[in-house]
């Protein structure tokens, strides 16, 4: 039965925002070797899957964040996506820096955000999960209240559910790495032989193959 994961994982394999390499791994910018790589920018490139994905988000925000009334993207993979959201919600924006800009204000947080805003957070891909909630601390550090984060895929690593877990951010998603899994092995994009070099990564990625 086709579900929302499944829909969304083949859009994106379809696209080529996703790419399986188990015996020709890509390295990361965290050094790290990796048999999958993900792009959602990509999905920016067309305009159905663009909108796809910004219906599917704000669908997610009114189910689950029904208190939220101000939308912040991660920077810069997410700010697009989160502008958006917020347009179709029709709500305040801004985005949160990695770092604050080494010039002119040295903002972190680029935009302007009602007082104690309840902010639900986009972010694009959710890896380790550091650099999104870093962005959750930044608001909060602002005076915010993050009342939840929405992204269009995530790894689903055990350091990352511990990490949010920790940080007490509810994380909902649009596909994630069973999904993409499932998806690629119907249509012949892997083999069922590839399935445990992919498992083995997943398992303990900051190791595999280093």
């Amino acid at each position: 039965m086709n579900t929302l994961e499944t829909i969304f994982a083949a859009k994106l394999l379809d696209v080529k925002a996703i790419k399986l390499q188990p015996d020709n791994p890509f390295t990361w910018a965290s050094g790290w070797k990796s048999p999958f790589y993900c792009d959602n920018r990509k999905t920016l490139s067309f305009p159905a899957l663009r909108t796809f994905v910004k219906t599917e988000l704000t669908r997610l925000v009114m189910e689950n964040f029904p208190e939220a009334d101000a939308v912040a993207g991660v920077a810069t993979g997410a700010i697009a996506q989160g502008a958006l959201v917020a347009d179709e919600l029709g709500m305040p924006f801004a985005y949160v820096r990695s770092k604050p800009k080494d010039h002119g204000l040295a903002n972190l947080i680029e935009g302007e955000l009602p007082v104690g805003a309840k902010v639900v957070v986009v972010e694009d891909l959710i890896s380790t999960g550091g650099s999104s909630l870093k962005a959750v601390e930044a608001l909060r550090n602002a005076g915010f209240e993050v009342v939840g984060m929405v992204a269009s895929y995530t790894y689903g690593f055990d350091v990352a559910k511990q990490a949010f877990e920790d940080a007490k951010v509810q994380l909902l998603t649009l596909t994630n790495y069973e999904a993409v899994l499932e998806v690629a092995l119907q249509t012949g994009y892997i083999s069922k032989e590839q399935i445990p070099t992919l498992n083995e990564w997943r398992s303990n990625p900051s190791e595999w193959r280093q």
